[in-house]
């Protein structure tokens, strides 16, 4: 099978990075090609001596976005995988990268920063709305950026390839934005006020034996694997590539880091190979 990724997103939030990764992970690599090209890119990759048969586009704003929707639907129609990845980061964020690079927006013209930051993702919303991931960059370093770009594009082995990740995360830390499912259990009772289970987390046995304790919690976690048993066979069928499921607490270091580690061990067991990731587990309550 042909695969073929586009990698867009906001100026700044690591599209070049992405792109670097693909590289490395084997990708041939194409960085602002016009859309009316792509195709012949396609054919190229579809020759039985093609020596690449994965291929990716690295796109920004100054394309025709009707134009890409129309040429990925053909893609996809000639019986090749096709993938659109967007980066996306807190526009406070791009703009301190942006001022200690130097460099000046893409789509500046004189505007403010700011300004040139919002007109971007005006721009860019389309193509945000038909990704199949977006990966919010704001709290990544480059290196767990290339880590999670890996883990997305790397050779994929679970059920129907597609790729699950499971988060956890703390409310008061913000709620993240690149996931299809999130469940708050805030409404269980809260280790942090137990003097002894305080400076564990939900990783540690006696924190989960804890929370999971309790009947509210299996309970919950019987209609959240009701929902899952419905679900993940339709997306398998579907083809979905990836889902990202997110569990919340207060901070990010208890409840929800126990409930997301008992769902990547359900998920485990029925077939998938989740990627479960404590994002604020570090940051305290």
């Amino acid at each position: 099978m042909i695969d073929f990724a586009v990698i867009s997103g906001m100026s700044g939030a690591g599209r070049t990075t992405a792109a670097d990764v693909l590289e490395d992970l084997g990708w041939f690599v194409i960085d602002n090609m016009p859309v009316a090209l792509m195709p012949m890119v396609g054919d190229l990759a579809r020759k039985p001596d093609s020596p690449d048969t994965m291929v990716g586009f690295v796109v920004g704003s100054n394309l025709d976005v009707a134009e890409l929707e129309s040429m990925l639907d053909d893609l996809a129609a000639s019986g090749a995988r096709v993938r659109v990845l967007f980066l996306d980061a807190r526009s406070e964020v791009l703009i301190r990268r942006y001022e200690l690079s130097r460099r000046r927006h893409p789509t500046g013209a004189g505007e403010l920063l700011s300004a040139a930051i919002d007109q971007e993702r005006k721009l860019l919303a389309p193509i945000r709305a038909m990704a199949d991931v977006v990966v919010d960059t704001s709290d990544l370093n480059v290196h767990q950026l290339r880590d999670r770009v890996t883990e997305l594009f790397q050779e994929e082995s679970s059920r129907a390839d597609m790729h699950v990740t499971i988060l956890s995360f703390g409310f008061k830390h913000g709620l993240p934005r690149d996931v299809d499912y999130v469940f708050d259990c805030r409404f269980l009772p809260n280790p942090h006020w137990v003097d002894d289970l305080r400076p564990g987390t939900g990783v540690d046995s006696n924190v989960r034996d804890y929370v999971l304790g309790e009947e509210a919690a299996r309970e919950f976690m019987e209609h959240v694997d009701g929902i899952f048993d419905v679900v993940m066979p339709a997306f398998v069928d579907e083809g979905r590539p990836y889902l990202t499921i997110a569990f919340g607490c207060t901070g990010g270091r208890h409840r929800s880091v126990a409930l997301a580690k008992e769902l990547g061990q359900r998920l485990s067991d029925q077939g998938f190979k989740p990627n479960v990731i404590h994002r604020d587990v570090d940051k305290g309550e």
